[in-house]
């Protein structure tokens, strides 16, 4: 596990170290390296004894698997040579979400250099490509607002119940979805009692939320996105507002859902409840709910997910649960 001394890594460890078939290695952290895992994140204290190391190719060569949660533009000098000397990686960085490097390089203001693996990578969205995932050498996991706003936006799409052009995505986050670095801006000071939008027309999601639509639904897709922060410390509410398609029905959106979704373990659809962040915190599960304004012709999509979790080191659990012939929900429930 390289950078398990961020927030995700923290989450990655948490997780697997109560998975039944999984036994952790290594644990870089090239900040906190010499240090007692349990003297970062005191939670551990008795239950997990591991030494953060700085990284080397060497000591990661003797695992089967190797995650990567590292700011993106870190993750491309690590993967070429961790895939020749045969280890499955999985990507919880935005470095290989994009096959367009272009994009990449335009969103995310770092040069590629590992192209080769861009186009060999799998998106890691379980709910879609998961006889891709079994089969990958390279997931690349989504990010967390796209994976809040892809899952309900994608069956309405691929059935045509909703319109491809126009589709609007507000979405709010805690601030741990900014990473554990220190910043004045995500002091408590400056984010208590506070709601701000941030990115607004540049984020780096942006690409990946049109061009991962756009493939599931084969047509194109035009999206606005715009994301917040709030004052909590972890989960993502997402808003999507999209045009319905002529004589769109509740009965058709559930059916949708359930088409898609009724065998996915982790989505919980309902046209009744509304999704609140306090049912998912802590949980790989996304919660979703909708309403229909028929007088408007729109159709307004609400999502709630722990970014932490589905939106980073739970779902890269449930793609190694996948890539290794394991249950799909092993250690996540």
């Amino acid at each position: 596990m390289v950078g398990a001394s961020g927030y995700s890594g923290l989450e990655l460890v948490r997780i697997l170290a109560k998975h039944p078939s999984v036994e952790i290695d290594k644990v870089f952290a090239n900040s906190s390296a010499g240090k007692e895992i349990e003297e970062v994140y005191p939670w551990f204290r008795n239950h997990l004894h591991a030494r953060l190391e700085s990284f080397t190719l060497e000591a990661a060569s003797g695992s089967d698997v190797v995650f990567i949660a590292l700011p993106s533009g870190e993750a491309m000098n690590l993967v070429p040579e961790l895939i020749s000397r045969g280890k499955k990686v999985i990507d919880l960085g935005g470095d290989f979400r994009l096959k367009d490097v272009s994009l990449y390089e335009r969103f995310y203001g770092h040069r590629h250099t590992a192209v080769k693996e861009v186009a060999n990578a799998v998106y890691g969205l379980p709910e879609w490509n998961k006889e891709q995932i079994q089969s990958a050498s390279l997931i690349a996991n989504p990010g967390c607002y796209p994976t809040s706003a892809i899952i309900p936006l994608a069956p309405l799409l691929k059935e045509g119940h909703i319109e491809a052009r126009g589709i609007s995505i507000s979405s709010m986050s805690g601030v741990s979805g900014a990473g554990r670095s220190s910043s004045s801006d995500l002091s408590f000071v400056e984010v208590n009692n506070s709601v701000k939008a941030y990115k607004v027309g540049n984020h780096q999601h942006i690409p990946e939320i049109n061009t991962v639509l756009e493939s599931i639904a084969g047509t194109n897709i035009s999206v606005t996105f715009v994301p917040h922060l709030i004052p909590i410390t972890r989960g993502i509410y997402t808003s999507s507002y999209a045009s319905l398609a002529p004589h769109v029905t509740t009965t058709d959106v559930m059916r949708a859902f359930r088409r898609y979704y009724e065998s996915a373990p982790f989505v919980r659809f309902s046209e009744t409840s509304i999704p609140e962040i306090k049912h998912v915190v802590n949980t790989n599960f996304i919660d979703i709910g909708f309403r229909l304004y028929p007088e408007n012709n729109q159709l307004i999509i609400l999502s709630v997910i722990d970014n932490l979790i589905k939106g980073a080191a739970g779902q890269a659990v449930q793609n190694m649960n996948l890539l290794f012939g394991y249950n799909e929900s092993e250690g996540l429930l």
